[in-house]
């Protein structure tokens, strides 16, 4: 899957987005556990946010305040799936990994439509090396919230980086495979156009396709451009239209465009392109 730093942010928004009722009618559980669900937000942006320089101990005193908090609104709410749902998530963040799947089975088991348990059911899954079971969680969560990107973006991943495991079952051919894959992608960029990463990887998974289609390629790239952030960013991307101008046979235009590539970090890149390996010969 996406890369631990990548998917924290990009799951943390979720957190808040269990169905609550409107706070000016929410219960007295539904007030607790969305307080709760704000120190829990807080804790882990701040622990992202410190990295290497994570106060420890602090952070395992907060964080056994919020445990305590969840055993006891589940000692008085039993049958919340919320509660069930919240509190799985933290402990899979901790990587109390037994201890998540127990609580999100169970917040599953009492409400079958909340996305985020869907989801969060088949990162551990594809964790444990499970991609085919995994991906019906991931779909579920789709059905249940299909605007949500983050979605789309993890069954792009999953199909991407299991496809031997897909291929082996029998299930799917390799056109099914890539055209499931890099929909997923696509969908994930347009619904999040402001997200950069997902129109990268967007863009990146036309490379994984076995039938090329280099023109859209190139139209994709040059449209992530206008959305770079940077000269570095800009001129990676132009790395890979030229990379792709060069595959389609246009070398001329291929050379125009690396000259543009002045950024000291991309010069080795750059210079693979100028002079590719030579392809070993054949016995």
């Amino acid at each position: 899957m996406v890369s631990c730093m990548k998917r924290f942010f990009l799951i943390l928004g979720l957190l808040l987005a269990l169905p609550l009722a409107a706070v000016e009618s929410e219960t007295l559980a539904q007030r607790t556990l969305r307080q709760i669900a704000e120190r829990q937000r807080t804790l882990l942006e701040t622990a992202a946010k410190q990295g290497d320089k994570l106060d420890e101990e602090a952070f395992r005193t907060q964080l056994q305040e919020l445990t305590h908090s969840y055993e006891r609104l589940l000692y008085d709410s039993p049958n919340n799936a919320e509660v069930f749902a919240a509190y799985g998530y933290l402990l899979r963040k901790v990587d109390m990994r037994k201890q998540a799947a127990a609580m999100l089975l169970k917040a599953n088991q009492l409400d079958s439509d909340i996305p985020l348990v869907k989801n969060q059911l088949g990162n551990l899954l594809a964790e444990d090396g499970r991609p085919l079971d995994a991906l019906p969680y991931f779909m579920a969560a789709i059905k249940l919230s299909p605007k949500e990107p983050l979605y789309h973006y993890q069954v792009g991943t999953l199909l991407h980086e299991a496809q031997d495991d897909f291929l082996k079952s029998g299930e799917w051919t390799r056109a099914a495979l890539d055209h499931a894959t890099h929909g997923a992608f696509k969908t994930a960029a347009e619904l999040a156009p402001d997200r950069f990463e997902f129109g990268y990887r967007y863009a990146e998974s036309f490379y994984d396709l076995a039938e090329p289609q280099w023109d859209e390629a190139l139209k994709v790239w040059a449209a992530l451009e206008e959305k770079a952030g940077s000269p570095i960013e800009r001129q990676t991307l132009r790395l890979h239209a030229a990379n792709i101008l060069l595959k389609q046979g246009h070398a001329d235009r291929a050379q125009l465009l690396l000259g543009t590539v002045t950024e000291p970090e991309l010069q080795g890149q750059k210079q693979k392109l100028i002079a590719p390996p030579a392809e070993t010969p054949k016995q």
